[in-house]
């Protein structure tokens, strides 16, 4: 992975930090002229940015970031959160001439517990280790999307999923 990759995966992991310490520095990677928010609970723009973290209770939040990957322009995060409640997120932006330009984001419930199979949300591994396996696996994601998600075809399912939680298919970060 590139140094500019490397910087962009640690302003990222700032920048989610600063959620929690209040520090002004990281959100200066967010482009003040172009940020669109996809999350509806916030407004574009820094103002909206501003406005979300304005509602924290000074002190209140915690943030974790389990892992940070990065494909092209676009990074993502797997973080354990706690603000307004305990929350696992997946976090993605996207960046265009070194600033992020865009932010999407899925926050869960973090459950009390982990699953029966004893795993909780953010398990796993943090590191790629198979980066020869990337057009392979893109490949395998979005063949799973159209046949089962977008398609509804669950009798496909057994191709991308084998029985008892063994994955038929190597599935990497």
């Amino acid at each position: 992975m590139n140094t500019q990759q490397e910087q962009q995966k640690q302003q990222v992991r700032d920048l989610l930090k600063s959620i929690e310490t209040g520090a002004p520095g990281p959100v200066a990677i967010i482009n003040p002229d172009k940020y669109i928010q996809h999350n509806h609970a916030a407004a574009d723009g820094l103002a909206g940015f501003g406005a979300l973290m304005a509602q924290l209770p000074k002190g209140s939040a915690r943030v974790a970031t389990a892992r940070v990957y990065q494909d092209g322009d676009f990074v993502f995060a797997h973080t354990d959160y706690d603000f307004f409640g305990p929350k696992i997120g997946f976090d993605v932006f996207r960046f265009e001439h070194r600033r992020i330009v865009e932010h999407w984001d899925n926050l869960q419930e973090k459950p009390t517990k982990p699953n029966p199979s004893g795993h909780t949300m953010i398990d796993g591994p943090v590191e790629v280790t198979d980066l020869d396996k990337t057009v392979e696996n893109k490949a395998l994601v979005r063949s799973f999307v159209d046949d089962v998600l977008v398609h509804g075809r669950l009798n496909a399912l057994p191709r991308y999923i084998g029985g008892g939680g063994q994955r038929m298919h190597r599935v990497s970060n």
